[in-house]
């Protein structure tokens, strides 16, 4: 089976082609699928995207017309595509439900952890050889309170992590969390969470409910020295709302590796043309804000676990069957 595989990163593509070897070929491209690249897809029965990937009706019409029997997208999220559009037109979407936790959660507390310790403005100054240790003060993380929001296998690792510091646990979602439960956690309304922590992780998935969850109102229960960290979807967070906030002087620092208009940005050299995007340019001009570009998953083992799942779901498919992993059969 030839495989047209769309977003693939450098360091992703020899990963993919050794988990297809022997069984498909891989065509790896390295931009987005949206109006302008599905042409490309034509006489392909199955396509790979990314996560950036803008499969609404007319994307995916365009594919059925072409020959697309089957979408396997290589992420969790799948808020990119229209599924009700995709079941009517006859295409199989699939997904990689899940993958290493802790390469999120991990890279959650880089940026915590940076943001804090302003280790890029170290690094900055330290490469024009100023050592100086002016607006370097951090706070120990020991003896914090930490609000997690959401705690499934993400948000877990991140309370473990958290609990190996020696903070205090604060946790958010629908259903409570035996294991996070054993770590001491405290389950509260998010306002008081907002209130009480000293930081703060979304670890929830972009669902209605929860798009800007972060919006002016809950910027304005956080505390003024709070640390806000997002790793899981950018429209979890009003950014303009944000923006507002840090020129009001509040949070002491952000770490953003998602960001809600990151689509066409994100995964994409914009150096010398620079930003169109007054929101996020306005973010990056912060001292104690980190923006990253939508990473946090890319470690060897987590990236491995998603090609490997994106194939067994193209084999599973070619084979007539479903599995956990399938959103439209």
């Amino acid at each position: 089976m030839e495989i047209l595989a769309y977003e693939v990163q450098h360091d992703e593509q020899p990963l993919l082609e050794q988990a297809c070897a022997g069984r498909h070929t891989v065509h790896a491209l390295d931009m987005f699928l949206d109006a302008h690249t599905v042409p490309l897809a034509a006489g392909h029965q199955v396509v790979s995207t990314g996560v950036n990937a803008r499969l609404d009706e007319p994307v995916l019409r365009r594919l059925a017309d072409g020959g697309t029997r089957m979408v396997a997208q290589r992420s969790t999220g799948f808020n990119n595509i229209d599924l009700a559009a995709a079941a009517k037109l006859g295409l199989t979407v699939a997904r990689v439900a899940h993958y290493s936790p802790h390469s999120v959660a991990e890279f959650a507390w880089a940026l915590a952890l940076a943001v804090n310790r302003r280790v890029v403005r170290a690094a900055n100054r330290a490469r024009e050889f100023d050592f100086r240790l002016t607006g370097l003060m951090g706070r120990d993380i020991h003896g914090m309170t930490v609000g997690v929001v959401g705690t499934g296998q993400i948000g877990t690792v991140f309370a473990r992590i958290a609990h190996g510091f020696g903070c205090d646990l604060l946790g958010r979602d629908v259903a409570e969390n035996p294991a996070c439960l054993d770590l001491g956690m405290r389950y509260v309304g998010l306002e008081e969470l907002l209130a009480r922590a000293d930081l703060v992780s979304l670890h929830v998935p972009l669902l209605p409910d929860t798009h800007h969850l972060i919006d002016a109102a809950a910027l304005a229960r956080m505390k003024d020295d709070a640390i806000l960290v997002n790793t899981s979807r950018g429209a979890l967070i009003d950014a303009p709302a944000l923006v507002e906030t840090l020129r009001a002087g509040r949070l002491e620092g952000v770490g953003l590796d998602v960001y809600e208009e990151e689509a066409g940005l994100f995964y994409v050299d914009r150096s010398v043309g620079g930003i169109a995007d007054d929101t996020l340019a306005r973010l990056m001009t912060f001292p104690h804000v980190i923006v990253s570009s939508h990473q946090a998953y890319f470690t060897r083992t987590a990236v491995g676990q998603i090609v490997s799942t994106t194939v067994r779901n193209i084999d599973d498919f070619l084979a007539g069957r479903t599995n956990e992993n399938t959103l439209v059969p």
